[in-house]
């Protein structure tokens, strides 16, 4: 079988209510990752993309949060009406979702003014 040409990390996170960082979902559970399985299998991306679960990716602030390697790009604040641009726009036509992407700046930075 051929390498999966992207693999696709959706947060599943969930903290207790009152936790100083937001959770990327209430209960674990998460129709994004649902939809975006819906979409790409039904785009014939079956055993070209996989979609997976993820624990915290550390982007609580930008949650739900949703990673494509190997470009590395992130995306933030995820609906589940948005697998379809994340599906059709990125993993079929490459081009990453520059409305949903993280800036830059606020990866993996406890500055970002989004930080809690």
């Amino acid at each position: 079988m051929p390498a999966f040409e992207h693999h696709v990390f959706v947060c599943h996170n969930s903290r207790p209510e009152g936790s100083p960082r937001p959770s990327c979902t209430a209960d674990g559970k998460s129709d994004l990752h649902t939809r975006l399985q819906q979409l790409a299998k039904a785009a014939g991306l079956a055993g070209k993309v996989r979609i997976n679960k993820s624990g915290c990716l550390d982007q609580c602030e930008h949650g739900p949060t949703v990673v494509v390697y190997p470009e590395a790009v992130w995306y933030g604040n995820v609906k589940p009406e948005d697998a379809e641009a994340i599906v059709e726009e990125h993993l079929i036509g490459g081009r990453p979702v520059e409305r949903l992407r993280i800036a830059d700046e606020c990866l993996n930075n406890k500055n970002c003014p989004h930080h809690g």
